[in-house]
């Protein structure tokens, strides 16, 4: 995900989710702050969308991200978020994060970004319309097929999870996996009490 600033349209921040079963990727592309909320209703809105039509049984949900940015592994909002989401889509959310500074490792950055970029050309990018368009015309020799949705939700900056609240938390909704614990962890979709996230 990067965005896009120009001074008179604003800016517009790309966040991808690339399914590799499917060779399909969902672009949701937002209007305000790239944050944890936004990227997690990114997640909401492809799995409201085509993910639960492709995986009507689904009871989980494997995410690959990097470790920085709005889904970063010490994004305390993205994590929080994703409870959220995952009890009201009845997922086990497993998430696992890249180490730090291998983002180019990411498979979406390969299959998914890259086509997109070389779909642009160097195209200007004047409108919200043509950036949909563009990115959803994307299409590869191998049969990556894209769609591209406008956001123009309000994601608030500055959000933040007192140390209490988040360890409290972690101890309900984060189970850590053994292996790097940091950055490989499972979201319950129904975990032991109160399900609702901290304030």
């Amino acid at each position: 995900m990067h965005d896009f600033p120009d001074e008179e349209l604003g800016k517009v921040t790309p966040y991808g989710i690339y399914d590799l079963t499917a060779n399909t990727g969902w672009v949701n592309v937002g209007t305000d702050h790239d944050t944890g909320a936004f990227a997690v209703a990114s997640i909401r809105s492809w799995w409201n969308g085509p993910g639960r039509a492709a995986y009507p049984g689904a009871r989980r949900l494997l995410v690959t991200a990097d470790s920085g940015g709005s889904n970063g592994s010490r994004l305390r909002l993205w994590k929080t978020e994703l409870a959220t989401f995952a009890a009201e889509a009845g997922l086990d959310i497993t998430v696992l994060h890249l180490p730090p500074g291998t983002s180019k490792w990411n498979k979406i950055e390969h299959r998914l970004f890259s086509a997109i970029t070389m779909n642009w050309r160097g195209r200007p990018l004047v409108s919200h319309e043509v950036i949909i368009e563009t990115i959803s015309a994307v299409t590869t020799r191998t049969g990556l097929k894209v769609t591209a949705v406008l956001d123009t939700g309000i994601y608030p900056k500055g959000i933040r999870i007192p140390d209490k609240d988040m360890k409290a938390f972690e101890a309900r909704h984060l189970q850590r996996h053994q292996f790097h614990g940091n950055w490989n962890y499972t979201i319950p979709a129904d975990p032991p009490g109160d399900t609702t996230r901290p304030n």
